[in-house]
């Protein structure tokens, strides 16, 4: 399960690092259309204009701090330490689904296994924490069960 580790953990990594050079680009552009756009334009379209141009430019910052977040945090993750207790960066097997606490993050398929990405402070990452393997508990009316930790 430690090379399995490996591959989730890359893939999310590449998957983050994409998104926040996406989000870089189209702040860059935002930049420079705003700037472009006050070279040539005076009146009130034009200050409408830069002002939705400002508001999309924070609203992009705002989302690119958050995968700046989310990279921090699987920078952090080392994926050859195996815990008793789950922990940041652990591969929960619990109820044939494979749980890796680290981040709110889509949901991935590797080897043709899915894998689930999910926040410590989730509710369910939250009760993940600190539980060992065949430790049992209840959420919302289903039962889970902790079959492995990797």
């Amino acid at each position: 399960m430690q090379t399995l580790k490996h591959k989730i953990l890359n893939y999310y990594k590449q998957q983050v690092e994409d998104r926040i050079d996406a989000f870089r680009d189209m702040i860059a552009a935002l930049t420079e259309d705003a700037a472009n756009d006050a070279k040539g334009s005076a009146g009130d379209k034009h200050e409408t204009a830069l002002s939705m141009m400002h508001l999309e430019q924070e609203k992009l910052n705002h989302k690119l701090g958050e995968f700046i977040a989310q990279k921090g945090i699987l920078e952090k993750i080392n994926p050859d330490v195996k815990t008793v207790k789950v922990a940041i960066g652990s591969l929960v097997k619990a109820n044939d689904m494979l749980l890796f606490v680290s981040a709110a993050l889509p949901k991935i398929i590797i080897d043709g296994t899915t894998v689930i990405a999910l926040s410590p402070q989730s509710p369910l990452g939250t009760k993940l924490m600190g539980m060992e393997e065949k430790s049992e508990f209840e959420i919302s009316g289903t039962k889970y069960k902790i079959e492995e930790i990797a």
